[in-house]
């Protein structure tokens, strides 16, 4: 479903991503691990049309989306949950789910959607009303997911949804993340600093650091790989 290939991203005279490709099959959870700085955020960046690419393509669907603005890689149905949520403070839960939905025209489906979402994080539901910025990080969090999923998206890119969030809760956005997955058959691209978790939920794997791919395998084969147990499973 997407496919990066050759991949640069400069920032100024700092190349941030060097030859980058990626594969994400459709229906599947792909995820990339790597140290702080490593080119994680930006490659997302890069792939929803927020960051400028220096060279490389992207193709969505077999379509190439690399020069495409952020706004129409949305509307071809691949949505990105930033790193930090970056909620509307302001608004309540239900006007930020909304919003996730500005490019649509079909409103007579709104409600049946926000149900189907409520099902899935109910705590939105007993928030509706509420100003955002008044949630929890674990809240915010769904908040974000379920603005994104608004957009009827086919490809969901995450940005370190358990950043900031209660370990409690970090729990329950992973096992949401897999229900999106299975039940709505949403292909997930998933960025995560907690890589135990990660790789337990994806069926492959990439592996950056500074900003080059240095592994690429099936999640079970790199939780076993001596280099991302030292570096990034604590041994």
């Amino acid at each position: 479903m997407l496919q990066i290939r050759d991949l640069n991203v400069n920032y100024g005279a700092i190349t941030a991503l060097h030859g980058v490709s990626i594969d994400v099959p459709k229906g599947s959870i792909v995820t990339l691990i790597g140290a702080n700085g490593a080119g994680k955020s930006t490659t997302l960046r890069a792939i929803s049309g927020i960051a400028r690419t220096g060279g490389g393509s992207i193709r969505f669907d077999g379509e190439d989306i690399t020069r495409l603005p952020p706004h129409r890689i949305v509307e071809r149905g691949l949505c990105h949950v930033p790193e930090g949520r970056m909620i509307f403070a302001n608004l309540t839960v239900r006007e930020n789910l909304l919003l996730g939905a500005y490019r649509r025209n079909d409103k007579a489906a709104f409600p049946a959607e926000l149900d189907y979402i409520f099902g899935i994080f109910p705590r939105l539901k007993e928030r509706l009303g509420q100003s955002a910025g008044t949630l929890s990080g674990g809240e915010q969090q769904m908040l974000a997911i379920g603005r994104a999923l608004m957009s009827k998206p086919r490809c969901l890119m995450l940005d370190e949804p358990s950043l900031g969030i209660a370990p409690l809760l970090v729990k329950t956005i992973f096992e949401k993340i897999v229900e999106v997955n299975r039940n709505l058959g949403i292909t997930i691209l998933l960025v995560e600093q907690n890589a135990n978790l990660a790789l337990e939920i994806s069926h492959t794997g990439y592996v950056l650091e500074t900003g080059r791919i240095i592994l690429a395998d099936t999640c079970a084969n790199l939780r076993e790989d001596p280099k991302v147990k030292e570096c990034y499973l604590g041994g």
